[in-house]
């Protein structure tokens, strides 16, 4: 066995299978091109090339160093291996198509946690990565903030660039800037090219579009132009189309031709499985407490979860400190104290309870009746969603016994939503009520 095959193997064991079947599986060592001090290795695609590069290139070339007492230069090309002359064969990239995606190569449908507020929307996305401009075109994904929309949206694109295809990942604040600079510059004709000669289009942030009535225009063309190709067409935004103030009917119509689907805020366990994941993909130490303490008190949006993971362990690492639980809640303080809001539980409680004629403290009290505990889910979404408060906090608030209650009626009521559309509205109807009333002298 040659070195470079004995490096693949110890890694093998380091790694999860999944992790190791989508990547490390599909590189093969150059032994003829590589050297003592150079060695180098071969990916069957640029996104594997440069996932490879970013994750375990440090790793690899310690492995060596271990076996040989050298530690090389490690380098991933793309290309294959022929099985006979043991030769290098360069493999043809679609340049033009991966230096217009700037796609995130970690955002893959492998690296995303599946639970119950993200299922549908990952099952389409996979389905259109498959078999993109058949069946769902557009799909159109929306959702809050941090919840996942552009690790789907890339994804798609990482799976179809992959597969050779020409791939625009673009925002839609680059889309307009594009537009005009192109205007001013009277070049409009290659703007066209560039966004109508793809194989998929994907755009982020759609809703930035309202009120641009210009762009709204060219995109509208740009979109006749892809969905007649047959091209397919993936669209995020932070809300369905016909909650978009200042776009035109004939763009929310067409938004609406094919799939929407909703990506919820993660139940506790979705959360908890994506800390798990992110610390195993970047080899972050933390105990269930921690995790636990993370998951219930950063809100729920992972992205910026994310970012406290990051900041743990940097924070680690610089001071020479173990991250124990205690050195979590210290560091992560400040951004729990900056997420305070002039919305409170109090405030949440005296409008509900105004509206679905029902006591304060029936609301904080065990009684079961069907419009106590209706009111009582409506102040736990409310004050999930519009409040700092970790679960915990609003558990104890409502006199319920742990965050897991809490966590159980998130899903509860996050059902009745999905279920009931009259409900839906009651729901934004109490937010905008609750956002908009004067909070002062209560």
């Amino acid at each position: 066995m040659s070195i470079g095959k004995s490096v693949l193997s110890e890694l093998k064991k380091e790694l999860n299978q999944n992790e190791y079947d989508k990547y490390l599986k599909n590189i093969h060592y150059d032994e003829i091109n590589s050297r003592s001090d150079i060695a180098i290795f071969t990916a069957a695609n640029i996104i594997i090339a440069k996932w490879i590069k970013t994750k375990y290139r440090d790793k690899i070339a310690h492995l060596f160093e271990i076996q040989s007492g050298i530690k090389p230069q490690v380098d991933i090309v793309v290309g294959k291996i022929d099985k006979k002359t043991k030769k290098r064969i360069s493999v043809k990239e679609h340049k033009t198509g991966t230096k217009s995606t700037h796609l995130n190569p970690s955002f893959t449908f492998e690296s995303f946690i599946v639970g119950g507020s993200n299922q549908f929307a990952y099952t389409t996305a996979k389905s259109v990565a498959e078999k993109p401009g058949m069946q769902y075109n557009p799909l159109f994904i929306y959702g809050g903030v941090g919840l996942g929309k552009t690790h789907l949206l890339q994804a798609i694109g990482n799976f179809q660039v992959a597969q050779g295809k020409k791939i625009i990942y673009t925002t839609l604040e680059q889309f307009m800037n594009k537009y005009i600079s192109h205007v001013k510059s009277q070049t409009m004709d290659r703007f066209r090219d560039h966004f109508r000669e793809c194989d998929l289009l994907l755009i982020d942030d759609i809703q930035f579009l309202s009120r641009k009535e210009q762009t709204q225009e060219e995109f509208f063309h740009t979109f006749n132009e892809l969905h007649h190709a047959k091209k397919q067409i993936v669209i995020t935004s932070d809300r369905q189309p016909n909650k978009i103030a200042g776009l035109v009917d004939r763009l929310k119509s067409r938004f609406e031709w094919g799939l929407m689907a909703d990506i919820q805020p993660p139940e506790l366990e979705t959360k908890i499985a994506i800390i798990e994941k992110k610390c195993d993909l970047d080899g972050i130490k933390l105990n269930n407490e921690i995790i636990n303490y993370i998951a219930t008190n950063m809100g729920d949006n992972i992205r910026e979860i994310e970012g406290t993971l990051i900041k743990l362990n940097a924070m680690s690492s610089m001071l020479n400190q173990d991250i124990t639980l205690e050195f979590t809640k210290t560091a992560i303080k400040d951004q729990l104290k900056e997420k305070q809001e002039n919305v409170s539980i109090d405030h949440i409680v005296k409008i509900i309870s105004k509206e679905m004629n029902v006591k304060p403290s029936d609301i904080r009290s065990k009684k079961r009746t069907r419009n106590v505990v209706n009111a009582r889910r409506i102040v736990i979404y409310l004050a999930r969603n519009l409040t700092p408060n970790s679960m915990p906090q609003i558990a104890q608030y409502v006199g319920m016994k742990d965050h897991t209650a809490i966590s159980h009626a998130m899903k509860k009521i996050n059902e009745i939503i999905e279920s009931d559309e009259n409900f839906k509205v009651l729901l934004e109807e109490f937010s905008n009520k609750i956002g908009t009333t004067p909070k002062k002298n209560e």
